[in-house]
């Protein structure tokens, strides 16, 4: 998909949810005021808006911080959010997760949002290469933590690695104990390098003195949502923005939520920032919608129809019957909540994706 020149010449199109970010957190932002931060994963969905949500309260703050982003290909970047190449305070630094030479001098605060490449997953990337990246990038990023002196350090985990939903509960709570089911080593590679990821985490924060903040991130919406791999929402977006019936694979069953991404973006910093150390929370919505219903609230908005795939049987590449966060932890310790609902996610996500590219996504 290409970007739209309208992106770039009119008021930037995403201000109203920059500002609502800036409204939510603009107490905890003094901290780094003239600090350098260093963020991996900074070009995909969540680093192009904690990118945008930085540069946004950086000027209007008059922080004076930097932000070092750390990608193997910046000019990604090019297509759908290049004025993020162009800002003064944010600077790319090219490497590898495994194996980036560090940076010099010191960073206050570390965000670790990469991961496993979207597009790797939907390609079946093997079980191997997805542990190296996830667990084997973790302990390469927190070695740098170590060494450049960092106070905060903000993992980004996944819901994924609870494994399978448990029997007595709709949602998932930090205190369940459950685990992938490792005797399927394809689907259980990613929720088991999160694990391990947490794991080096806490042990380097315990051993260099630094502040380890853990979430488990579920599903979301927004723009900068990829709408061609295998997130359902995403291709019923696609689908929508198309103008033509949003074609549901399996039978629609299964349940999910989604949060907008202001509301993630909030609730990250404000972990960054505020979280307690070495506490594990929940980051995602509690309102769960069948994915069939999920495909009927897009089509009522968007003006098109749905096409159930299979109404009789569930396929055999269909995702868990049930993904969905207990939020009440990081509601009540750290005073978060849901403020954006599905609707106007969904109505906000169409709008500009219709908008902003010039070419069908």
């Amino acid at each position: 998909m290409s970007i739209s020149p309208a992106f770039l010449d009119k008021s930037h199109p995403l201000a109203s949810d920059l500002d609502h970010i800036l409204a939510s957190t603009e107490p905890l932002w003094n901290e780094i005021k003239g600090q350098r931060i260093f963020i991996t994963g900074g070009t995909g969905f969540f680093g192009k808006w904690l990118l945008e949500s930085f540069a946004w309260i950086n000027g209007r703050l008059n922080l004076d911080a930097q932000a070092v982003v750390l990608s193997r290909n910046e000019q990604r970047l090019q297509s759908e959010a290049p004025h993020l190449l162009n800002m003064p305070e944010i600077s790319f630094l090219r490497g590898d997760i495994q194996d980036f030479a560090f940076p010099e001098g010191s960073f206050s605060h570390i965000i670790h949002a990469a991961t496993t490449a979207a597009e790797a997953t939907f390609n079946n990337e093997p079980p191997l290469a997805k542990i190296d990246t996830i667990a084997g990038g973790t302990r390469h990023v927190l070695d740098f933590a170590a060494e450049c002196g960092a106070r905060k350090f903000l993992l980004t985990s996944s819901g994924g690695a609870y494994g399978p939903a448990p029997e007595h509960a709709l949602e998932f709570n930090e205190d369940y104990q459950g685990a992938p089911n490792i005797t399927n080593p394809v689907s259980a590679a990613l929720g088991e390098s999160k694990r391990m990821a947490e794991l080096l985490t806490r042990i380097y924060a315990n051993n260099y003195g630094f502040e380890a903040k853990i979430c488990r991130c579920f599903t979301f919406v927004g723009p900068y949502l990829q709408l061609d791999i295998h997130y359902a929402i995403g291709n019923f977006i696609r689908d929508a923005v198309w103008g033509r019936p949003i074609a549901v694979r399996g039978d629609g069953a299964p349940l999910r939520s989604f949060m907008y991404a202001t509301d993630l973006m909030v609730w990250l910093w404000t972990l960054l920032f505020k979280g307690v150390p070495n506490r594990l929370y929940n980051v995602g919505s509690e309102h769960a919608i069948s994915i069939a219903d999920l495909a009927h609230l897009i089509a009522s908005i968007a003006g098109t129809g749905v096409v159930i795939g299979n109404q009789l049987n569930r396929l055999d590449t269909s995702g868990p019957d049930r993904y969905i966060p207990s939020t009440q932890r990081i509601r009540n310790e750290l005073g978060l909540s849901e403020t954006i609902g599905l609707e106007t996610a969904i109505k906000r996500s169409i709008d500009f994706f219709r908008s902003h590219y010039s070419d069908p996504v």
